[in-house]
């Protein structure tokens, strides 16, 4: 990793921490529907271009579909391509938590909610200014709330 990507990782936002949400197997299958149990509980991906946030352009904050913290603004969202929705920047630094992951023969880092410990989807470093960073998250792995 650069010296400069952990540094530009997360902007400096204050929000309260996100309290820990801890469920059973049972309890998590029984809230979450099948596509979003395999992707925020077993790490799944959902297909590229077939979300349901993809191409939202509202305003507005995207929260975790688990357990409802709020981990993106849509200001911060952008359109790269990719398939997936794309944001440059968490809504505050304590809302995701970022980890390894060298499955499937590739070298990822993962993004988790930091209160459910659910996959969102993985971040990159060909994100535009001012962090450089793509969040690629998974549609599913959100919820959509738009400004009143």
């Amino acid at each position: 990793m650069k010296k400069t990507w952990i540094a530009l990782m997360f902007p400096l936002i204050a929000l309260a921490a996100p309290p820990k949400v801890t469920k059973s197997d049972a309890e998590w299958r029984k809230q979450l529907t099948p596509e979003q149990y395999s992707v925020l509980r077993k790490a799944a991906t959902e297909a590229p271009f077939k979300g349901e946030y993809t191409d939202n352009h509202q305003k507005g904050t995207y929260y975790c579909a688990a357990c409802g913290s709020e981990l993106f603004k849509s200001s911060t969202k952008f359109d790269s391509g990719c398939g997936w929705p794309a944001f440059f920047a968490v809504a505050a630094k304590d809302r995701v938590v970022l980890l390894k992951d060298d499955t499937h023969g590739m070298h990822r880092i993962e993004v988790r909610c930091a209160s459910c410990d659910g996959h969102l989807g993985h971040v990159f470093e060909d994100g535009p200014k001012p962090t450089g960073l793509r969040y690629c998250i998974n549609s599913v792995s959100l919820k959509f709330k738009p400004d009143k």
